[in-house]
């Protein structure tokens, strides 16, 4: 019998299967809006075609005794019309399952994909050749010209299955292994004899190494955290705001300042004045991930991307505008950017992954590791942000795509920014079903002189009864 192909999963993919609950489920969702309603049997054809062009896409998640990691297998994916709530559970331990799905519904076409898979990015590049294999389709002729300019292709594809973390970290920040077992050994020291015990040990053992000095200030500060009633089935609550992009790309270079920090600083205002309390020297902390293609030589479409922790605390004896709020985390987001920086965290979280007790550890107790660290993780944040920028499709491509739309499951309100020629669209997601911080920043947005389409999918009982009725 043929040995099937498997590849271990990524540094960044490990956090996603210990983390993930029933209404976090790691599920991302990129969507298009299409010129004309979706012809099924063409994108069912035009994702048989993508498909094989990805193997990477062929993959279900396995576990191991020491780790997870992702198999090749013979499944086909379907596509099927949109019925379940966005972001629905991908992975399930006891079934073998692709890690991605494309669904439709009127003229929109979603593909959705387990983060343990792909990021943002990797996932960008197959969404993007699935739009173009069914615009060639549907149009029914192939363009020289287009093969010429879908050049992503070829690049996802000769890089599809790299870590690109092992390939840019592991050696650069690689002690010898006698280093790494004597460290290992020091660690095991005072660490309890029961594994629960030993798990809750390491986790803040690992939370203390990887913290620097200014990051454990950070901790000792009152980070405000949003609380409220959950959806009730833990569908993702999706509020989307469609605009054009120009207005606001405006106001965020009156500021000096990027699209990404310019509505962080927005969404911090909006924070801080439906929430009074924060006003007595609280402090609103933000996770914003970075695309490492940008800094490192990488075709890979697994993940590849770091998180940015960004803040600001609001003092009652210091005047707060929105430019001060832009000038602090624009600081902030440079100096985490830095080549420095970049390295040394990343090469301790690859040092991690490959000390020598580290990897004989079981599984489970792994992920009983992981859970305490993203436990401390989450309390130190207020909300999460991600802007996948702008995107770009061939010329003859590109017209046949009106937008695009980017988001994600939450864990606590987080929004998500993605642009298509003069487009932007903002996805607010919540597991929360309140939406007063939501009113306030689309009102500081149209107060500016931006204005702004909005649309929300149904959460509570009464809405969907009615859908039912």
């Amino acid at each position: 019998m043929k040995r099937k192909n498997w590849v271990r999963l990524d540094n960044a993919s490990n956090i996603f299967l210990a983390s993930m609950t029933d209404f976090d489920t790691k599920v991302f969702r990129l969507s298009a809006t299409m010129e004309e309603a979706i012809d099924p049997i063409l994108l069912q054809l035009a994702l048989d075609k993508n498909f094989e062009a990805y193997p990477l896409y062929h993959s279900v998640l396995r576990r191991g005794v020491f780790w997870y990691y992702l198999e090749e297998s013979d499944l086909k994916p379907q596509v099927l019309l949109d019925e379940q709530p966005p972001c629905s559970q991908l992975y399930h331990f006891d079934r073998k399952e692709l890690l991605f799905r494309v669904v439709y519904y009127q003229n929109r076409i979603h593909l959705e994909v387990f983060h343990a898979l792909s990021d943002g990015t990797g996932a960008m590049w197959f969404f993007e050749d699935l739009l173009s294999e069914y615009v060639l389709l549907q149009n029914d002729f192939i363009s020289a010209e287009t093969n010429k300019e879908s050049s992503q292709s070829e690049r996802a594809i000769e890089g599809a299955h790299t870590d690109s973390f092992i390939h840019h970290f592991r050696h650069k920040g690689q002690r010898t292994y006698a280093e790494a077992a004597q460290s290992s050994i020091r660690k095991l020291t005072g660490a309890s004899k029961t594994a629960g015990k030993f798990a809750l040990e390491y986790g803040k053992k690992a939370m203390r190494y990887e913290m620097t000095n200014q990051e454990n200030k950070k901790k000792r500060k009152k980070v405000y955290q949003i609380k409220g009633k959950r959806t009730i089935d833990n569908r993702t609550h999706v509020v989307e705001l469609n605009m054009s992009v120009q207005p606001v790309l405006k106001l965020a270079h009156e500021q000096n300042a990027s699209l990404t920090i310019y509505l962080t600083a927005l969404f911090i205002e909006a924070i801080q004045k439906t929430n009074p309390v924060v006003e007595d020297g609280m402090t609103i902390a933000v996770s914003v991930p970075v695309n490492l293609r940008k800094f490192y030589d990488s075709t890979s479409a697994r993940n590849f991307f770091s998180t940015t922790h960004l803040e600001y605390t609001y003092e009652p004896s210091e005047e707060t505008n929105l430019a001060v709020i832009c000038k602090t985390l624009k600081e902030q987001l440079q100096q985490q950017l830095s080549p420095n920086s970049l390295e040394t965290r990343l090469n301790k979280l690859i040092a991690y992954e490959f000390n020598p007790i580290t990897r004989v550890i079981f599984r489970p107790v792994k992920d009983g590791i992981l859970k305490v660290i993203n436990y401390f993780n989450n309390r130190g944040l207020t909300f999460a942000m991600s802007n996948l920028g702008s995107v770009q499709l061939p010329q003859s491509i590109d017209d046949k795509v009106h937008q695009f739309y980017f988001q994600t499951s939450a864990v606590r309100p987080q929004f998500c920014v993605i642009s298509h020629q003069d487009y932007l669209s903002i996805c607010l997601n919540s597991p929360f079903v309140e939406t007063t911080l939501y009113k306030q920043f689309v009102r500081d947005l149209t107060a500016l002189g931006v204005p702004i389409t909005i649309s929300a999918n149904r959460i509570d009982g009464l809405e969907l009864r009615g859908e039912e009725e």
